[in-house]
């Protein structure tokens, strides 16, 4: 566990649910924090290292998809999950005041608004993962079931086949 002014939104709700994590710090200064890398950094396998992806509904509501860092969405599949016609990425610009994280560092953990998450089915197949801690250079490592339960998540296939 981090020192309590090192913690994030994201630690300090897996604290108060009382959910086991490891916090994992990675150098940033590089410019390389998508996926991939972060997993390379880190030392993870990447089919454990997912990545928070947040969309916007026809409806105008706004959804989150988490997945493997490697994988892609499959927005049509996405909008299936959440029983609306279509969803669509959000701008980059708009991801801070939506869910009150910044590119790089989104968490499905302690947004903002308790946004619809959904979680790839591959989740199901692994024993820990490794989401963004909330910051850029910070990642925690927690039980899957965990993070479904803290987040109030579904699980649905959401990625290209």
């Amino acid at each position: 566990m981090a020192k309590k002014e090192d913690k994030t939104n994201a630690m300090r709700i897996l604290d108060s649910e009382h959910i086991a994590y490891t916090v994992h710090t990675y150098d940033a200064e590089d410019g390389k924090i998508d996926g991939a890398s972060v997993a390379a950094k880190c030392g993870e396998d990447p089919d454990t290292v997912f990545k928070t992806l947040v969309t916007q509904g026809d409806d105008r509501n706004f959804y989150v998809f988490v997945i493997p860092v490697k994988e892609e969405l499959d927005l049509k599949a996405c909008a299936r999950s959440v029983n609306v016609k279509s969803v669509e990425m959000i701008h980059s610009k708009d991801l801070l005041k939506t869910t009150g994280y910044i590119h790089g560092g989104c968490s499905p953990i302690g947004m903002k608004k308790k946004f619809t998450t959904v979680y790839d089915e591959t989740i199901q197949l692994i024993d820990s993962i490794m989401v963004s801690g909330g910051r850029i250079g910070t990642q925690v490592d927690l039980k899957p079931e965990d993070l479904v339960r803290v987040t109030e998540g579904i699980i649905a296939g959401i990625t290209r086949n």
